[in-house]
């Protein structure tokens, strides 16, 4: 028995085999690829506005430019120049136009079928008495009947 306990107080006394350092694993976590990606963007975006900045400045650089050139140019030409004499040995004479005169006429005041009353349902082509619809005056009758009230004829 003694023996046996021996082996066991050796077995116990024996170190175990050393285990070899642990490396630890170099993580690479969704975080900073994200964040990695991100900064790129952020930094594309960020070129972009500048560019499209730089792009808006020169248009307006160039939109001065043009409008200054406008300017001078529109100046240059408003000054006042000496204008020609008239030539007083042919003077104009107007010739008479070739068109006939346009020939003047009467004033529709009908009113048409589909703006009668619908009760009515008569125009005034419809219409063939006084006592109906009284006699609708001409133009040239209104005007002779002004002067006559005013007693300029």
């Amino acid at each position: 028995m003694a023996g046996h306990v021996d082996d066991t107080w050796q077995a116990c006394l024996i170190k175990p085999p050393v285990k070899k350092n642990t490396i630890p694993i170099d993580l690479k976590l969704h975080n900073d690829i994200r964040a990695v990606e991100r900064a790129r963007f952020a930094h594309q975006v960020a070129e972009k506005r500048r560019l499209i900045k730089q792009y808006k400045m020169e248009r307006e650089r160039q939109q001065k430019l043009e409008e200054q050139e406008e300017i001078k140019r529109l100046r240059k030409e408003l000054i006042p120049k000496a204008q020609l004499m008239p030539y007083f040995d042919r003077p104009f004479v107007p010739r008479r136009s070739e068109k006939q005169p346009t020939v003047p006429r009467e004033p529709k005041f009908c009113i048409p079928r589909h703006k009668t009353i619908r009760c009515c349902r008569m125009s005034c082509n419809d219409m063939s008495g006084p006592s109906q619809l009284q006699h609708l005056p001409s133009s040239v009758e209104k005007t002779e009947a002004l002067y006559k009230n005013r007693g300029l004829q």
